[in-house]
């Protein structure tokens, strides 16, 4: 009547990442809904199973496999008369979830249920094997932690958040000075840049007052973005809900300073070729460091690094030589 589970045939040990699938046990109790308490009782006596909670009810299928009717907890058994047939015992609905679910829906399916285990069944039915309470436990617990790390806009777990506080001095530096080095060669390569319009320059000098206006004012809405993003992405928020409306921020404000800049540098230094090519370079560099600034922590968090720690630092360097190319190269369509 009862004998341990063997894996259904076809299955691998390949499971997705945080799938339910990765928890469950296959050397349960077995018993088919004919079988009496004490039948069941008698056949467990001297076994050993990897969980021992809850009976699997099956019924088998031509084939050999076992397709789930119910489950019976193994204090319910113990508890009911020895002639008592185990259909009489059982849930016959219990929560039963498919290969592939995410561990934390699958653990608050169980919980909402009341069951002690959660099983786990093909499209037809048949019983890959069960999650014990134990196990359902441990998901609940990781999950819980989790969600209070990005609550809270920690890393992926508070664990790790306290890690990052806590870390000696070298590893510090280990995850930061590469970063502030790109941002080094970063400035290295501006100053080259602007050596390349040194002849812009020179026509007209007063091009390199607003240089440093500019790149502040990119970097400022970059990071305003980025922050943005960082705190989606720390609760769980992905990039693309965000995309439209920071884009269409990153263009109104990159307008809206433009517009504020026109008549101000305008009537500051008399001249209006100068005081439009300022506002379109605010209107360019603001919307693409915007733009910047949304692709960068996204790109990091995808391939698994904190963005707390290098996208700042890169996404700076990005903006600052876009801005300048941006900069001179609508002065130059301008002016001169």
């Amino acid at each position: 009547m009862s004998a341990p589970l063997a894996p259904p045939e076809g299955q691998t040990d390949q499971l997705l990442p945080g799938s339910i699938e990765q928890h469950l046990v296959t050397e349960v109790p077995m018993c088919t809904p004919t079988t009496t308490a004490g039948e069941l009782w008698r056949a467990m006596l001297g076994r050993s199973y990897a969980s021992a909670a809850d009976v699997a009810v099956c019924e088998v299928l031509p084939d050999g496999t076992q397709r789930l009717v119910g489950l019976v907890p193994l204090a319910t058994v113990l508890a009911a008369e020895p002639a008592t047939a185990v259909r009489n015992l059982m849930d016959d609905d219990p929560p039963v979830v498919s290969p592939g679910l995410s561990q934390e829906k699958g653990a608050w399916k169980a919980a909402r249920h009341g069951e002690s285990s959660l099983a786990v069944v093909d499209e037809e039915g048949r019983l890959r094997g069960l999650v014990p309470p134990s196990r359902l436990l441990a998901v609940l617990l990781t999950e819980h932690d989790e969600d209070l790390a990005r609550l809270g806009g920690f890393l992926s777990s508070t664990a790790s958040a306290r890690h990052a506080l806590d870390e000696p001095l070298g590893a510090r530096l280990w995850h930061r000075l590469p970063w502030l080095l790109i941002g080094l060669l970063g400035s290295a390569l501006a100053a080259l840049l602007v050596r390349g319009f040194e002849t812009d320059l020179e026509a007209d000098v007063r091009l390199a007052f607003f240089i440093p206006g500019i790149v502040y004012m990119a970097d400022a809405v970059g990071t305003q973005t980025e922050a943005l993003v960082i705190r989606g992405l720390s609760v769980g928020v992905p990039v693309r809900r965000v995309v439209r409306l920071e884009s269409l921020t990153g263009v109104v404000v990159g307008l809206a300073l433009g517009l504020v800049a026109l008549p101000a540098v305008g009537l500051a230094m008399g001249s209006w070729p100068l005081a439009l090519t300022v506002a379109l370079a605010l209107l360019a560099a603001c919307t693409v460091a915007t733009g910047v600034a949304m692709a960068l922590p996204w790109a990091m968090s995808a391939l698994g690094r904190d963005p707390a720690f290098g996208s700042g630092p890169l996404a700076t360097v990005l903006q600052d030589l876009l801005s300048l190319v941006l900069y001179f190269a609508i002065a130059s369509a301008v002016m001169l």
